[in-house]
């Protein structure tokens, strides 16, 4: 396991078993990249990633 799945794993046993929307997804993207600025090109990658997903190359 890497570093960064550690918190991975922590949302979903935390959060698992909920449903939410894409919709909430982007708000709480949103509200992190305005407490942090710094994180701001990797979350719009990661965005950009998810929305493209099913896009035939």
């Amino acid at each position: 396991m890497y570093f960064t799945d550690r918190g991975i794993e922590e949302l979903a046993a935390r959060r698992g078993d909920e449903d939410v929307t894409l919709a909430w997804l982007a708000e709480r993207l949103s509200e992190f990249v305005d407490l942090n600025h710094e994180f701001e090109v990797p979350i719009e990658r990661f965005a950009t990633w998810l929305a493209r997903l099913d896009d035939d190359d």
